[in-house]
């Protein structure tokens, strides 16, 4: 069987879509997904149920940890783990900025307040217990971190940080299954950590989630908040184990069906070996960039190993973002931004949620530039890139150079 199978999608190429001779990630599957998913939906049985229990399993054995959450998205995992640590209105929490926003668009959902913390460098675009304290105040309940494109945090320091604030902290870790800092993986370290099975992550099933947790108070009060805080499930109850339910808590729908488990379970078992092929192709993306005042290239030094989930290049400030990424695009070549700091959003910046400026994120706001990244992407491909990129780069310089002479 091979690795993997690159999926086209004939019904696009009307769409107005752009043909991307390098797209920036590819959806792939084996036949074994196919066949999968074929037999859960020959069992009759499509909800959250055997498929859904056994995917748990399978995520407290490669994660190592006591508990296991399957939910419906990433969201619906930061859903439940701010719920579950208590957190509430006019609560803060600190999160970085250089994040997607649903960390803190969750927390204003309990009418908490994010306050947003910048990252170390351009070259270490991570939040560090330095960034983090600048945060902290007396209204503080917990602390959220991302490993950023796949690289871990210093945890360690984070954990004595936690302690030592008596804060709760949490691990989002959308960007990070597979990675690990001192040996031990990413969603171990934290109280709570949510990962995310969204359509472009390391593993997907189009949308879907996982909130992991040590502490057996936490996953107490996760497990009936997951399905409308009822005290048993449907499956239970088709299995003759229950008649009726009672409900606890006014809890949510945010269950996990077992088509999707079905889907994970295999792409879990491939996880690794596709986190190797990703640091191959950033190896190769670091080799043919190399050392340019053009360009910063991060986490050339990390402390920990990597799940490679982005390749990232941080522009030097004479050469114009939005004409490098456009060259690039008229080259067949899909570039993205990872991330537009959340703390600069029109809502956010009404809330006024930073009491000082992040100015590294800022910069980073300005000039990175996320490049194509994933399992099947080719030599050749990073070459293509590689090429696209330096020459966008020259060619916006020089039109920038000229225009401001005129």
């Amino acid at each position: 069987m091979s690795l993997h199978r690159r999926i086209s999608h004939p019904g696009l190429q009307n769409s107005g879509s752009p043909e991307w001779r390098v797209p920036l990630s590819e959806t792939c599957f084996t036949e074994e997904e196919v066949e999968e998913v074929a037999r859960v939906l020959r069992s009759g049985w499509w909800t959250n149920g055997p498929e859904t229990q056994a995917l748990e399993r399978d995520w407290k054995d490669y994660l190592n940890v006591r508990h296991a959450i399957a939910v419906s998205s990433g969201t619906a995992a930061l859903h439940l783990a701010f719920l579950a640590l208590g957190l509430g209105r006019g609560d803060e929490v600190v999160i970085p900025s250089l994040n997607f926003v649903a960390a803190a668009n969750t927390a204003r959902h309990f009418g908490a307040i994010p306050r947003f913390a910048d990252v170390e460098s351009p070259s270490a675009p991570l939040v560090s217990p330095e960034t983090v304290k600048r945060a902290i105040n007396e209204k503080t309940r917990g602390i959220v971190v991302m490993h950023y494109a796949g690289y871990p945090c210093a945890m360690d320091a984070m954990v004595r940080l936690a302690r030592e604030r008596g804060l709760w902290l949490v691990e989002d870790a959308a960007h990070a299954p597979g990675a690990s800092f001192r040996g031990i993986p990413c969603g171990k370290w934290g109280d709570v950590a949510c990962f995310s099975f969204f359509g472009n992550k390391n593993i997907s099933c189009a949308e879907g989630g996982l909130v992991v947790t040590e502490r057996d108070d936490i996953a107490e009060k996760l497990l009936p908040l997951r399905s409308h805080g009822m005290s048993s499930l449907t499956w239970d109850r088709f299995r003759g184990h229950n008649f009726s339910y009672d409900v606890s808590a006014p809890g949510f729908n945010f269950r996990l069906d077992d088509i999707r488990s079905a889907l994970l379970r295999v792409q879990l078992r491939s996880l690794d070996r596709f986190n190797d092929l990703r640091r191959q192709r950033v190896s190769w993306y670091r080799s043919l960039l190399g050392n340019d005042p053009r360009w910063i290239l991060p986490f050339e030094e990390t402390g920990g190993d990597t799940s490679c989930h982005l390749f990232t290049v941080v522009l030097a400030g004479s050469a114009p973002r939005e004409a490098v990424m456009s060259r690039m695009k008229s080259e067949g070549i899909q570039t993205s931004i990872h991330y537009p700091p959340t703390h600069q959003m029109a809502y956010y910046r009404e809330l006024n949620t930073s009491q000082d400026r992040l100015p590294v994120t800022e910069e980073l706001g300005r000039r990175i530039v996320t490049l194509p990244l994933f399992p099947g992407l080719t030599h050749e491909q990073v070459r293509l890139v590689s090429s696209s990129l330096r020459d966008a780069v020259d060619g916006a310089c020089r039109h920038a150079g000229m225009r401001k002479m005129a």
